[in-house]
């Protein structure tokens, strides 16, 4: 499936809650397929049912996308303010013989399918108005309905489920514009497509009935049709389609839970799109590979401890001014206070050991305790059976020997290492007090990666605290 025009792809949102994973999926996807192609992303709010979009909405998922990291390009349009264009096309539709003018009332229409079913028919509702006679149509409310095919077929050619053929007998003269003027959602979303130029229409497999019904408003307005992929719904770990039962649904949580908006695009990239074995990769490279014949046709499943994998991938590689922007970003999202100076010297230093094992952000900042924490340190009570006498003793020897030391990794580990022998005891031996001086845990990183991020003043007064 080829298309020779510049590739412009869209994310449609309807403002009526939070960003879900799915939908951040999508908006990735199509972030993906234009950005590795060098065409545009475009943003549209599907705001048009006035009665559930909130202006709160809209910014909680202009706020999802930034924090995932996908930049759209121009403004974002909002499909309400385009109603009268929506109108004027359903007006031409009407001049140009593809649609026409139904006055059946709502209770005719309710009577015509309870006929149907009490006969064993379709109820698929068969206006009255369709060939009617313009001379004999009443001064009263009307609706302008899509005259759709009533024989053949409408062929759905989806970049990801293949050919998906629908009989036009199944498919109803669906309304344009309502009897009060505005426009329905169905044909707002073919005439915006149009009008914004988007080339491939990349969404959620639920929407595929609606492509052969849009699909015959293309035709009837004699417009090129877009290249359709509908992609699978994300499921939960057991197989069902995802719900809060499932835990986190909107990303919101994710990044609340502290997984960096880089491990977020990895692993909702991974999740439904594969390129051969590729677990692990940044943005180049998803933009490169991204493709949509990698899309499979089976529902995607969550499964945490695969994000936790790659969270922890991502936090691993990145640098320590990137990793410190995610953390305040992440203690910004969870409204938990954020740094001080101090806090931020002491960490930086640490992060190297750190992000070599943490999965998350805030198991990180767990490890990181250490250096967050003020004198006096407060001692843990499985941390304080290690500060009997004889380690407070060994700790102020230990005060006294790194007084003068220079402060590097090597002469600390020499130093607190003579110390133990003189005493009978190995580094292991020590590290239980030190760990409990250093940090008031009994599970903390290497005693000397947090000497060296806490610097030679505050590990001396820290030790000095807790001698003997």
């Amino acid at each position: 499936m080829t298309d020779s025009r510049p590739v412009v792809t869209r994310f449609a949102p309807s403002p009526t809650g939070y960003l879900h994973i799915g939908g951040a999926r999508t908006a990735l996807f199509n972030w993906l397929y234009a950005r590795g192609r060098g065409g545009k992303f475009l943003l549209r709010i599907e705001d048009t049912d006035r009665t559930r979009s909130t202006p709160e909405a809209t910014e909680a998922i202009l706020k999802g996308l930034t924090w995932l990291g996908l930049d759209w390009d121009g403004e974002p349009v909002s499909q309400f303010e385009g109603r009268e264009r929506h109108a004027e096309v359903a007006r031409e539709m009407l001049a140009n013989g593809t649609a026409y003018k139904c006055f059946s009332t709502p209770e005719e229409i309710e009577a015509f399918r309870e006929a149907a079913r009490a006969e064993g028919r379709s109820t698929l509702f068969l206006s009255p108005w369709r060939d009617s006679d313009p001379a004999t149509h009443p001064d009263a409310p009307y609706v302008i309905r899509l005259r759709a095919p009533r024989e053949g077929q409408t062929v759905v050619r989806d970049a990801v489920q293949g050919d998906v053929t629908f009989g036009n007998d199944q498919l109803d003269d669906m309304i344009l514009l309502r009897s009060d003027g505005t426009p329905t959602y169905m044909h707002a979303v073919v005439v915006d497509d149009h009008d914004m130029g988007v080339t491939h229409i990349i969404r959620g497999d639920d929407h595929l009935t609606n492509a052969a019904r849009q699909i015959q408003i293309y035709q009837a307005m004699g417009w090129e049709i877009p290249v359709f992929a509908h992609i699978p719904l994300i499921h939960g770990p057991d197989g069902k389609k995802l719900s809060k039962r499932h835990g986190a649904v909107g990303l919101h949580e994710y990044a609340a839970s502290g997984y960096p908006a880089a491990a977020m695009r990895n692993y909702l990239a991974r999740l439904g799109w594969s390129h051969g074995d590729d677990e692990l990769f940044g943005d180049a490279q998803a933009k490169e590979w991204f493709d949509l014949s990698g899309i499979g046709k089976a529902p995607a499943r969550l499964d945490f401890k695969k994000l936790e994998h790659v969270s922890g991938y991502h936090i691993a590689g990145m640098n320590d001014s990137d990793l410190m922007r995610e953390i305040e970003g992440y203690l910004a999202e969870t409204a938990a206070p954020a740094l001080n100076a101090v806090q931020i010297a002491r960490l930086t230093p640490a992060l190297g050991a750190l992000k070599a094992k943490a999965k998350t952000l805030p198991a990180l900042l767990e490890q990181g305790h250490f250096a967050l924490i003020e004198r006096p340190v407060t001692v843990e009570e499985k941390a304080a059976t290690s500060l009997d006498t004889v380690s407070r003793g060994i700790l102020g020897e230990l005060t006294a020997a790194l007084q003068h030391v220079s402060w590097t990794r090597d002469d600390l580990e020499a130093a607190t290492k003579e110390i133990g022998e003189s005493h009978g005891l190995g580094l292991g031996k020590i590290a239980a007090p030190l760990r409990a001086a250093l940090a008031g845990r009994s599970s903390t990183p290497s005693v000397f990666d947090m000497m060296l991020a806490l610097g030679r003043e505050e590990t001396l007064a820290r030790l000095q605290d807790h001698a003997g």
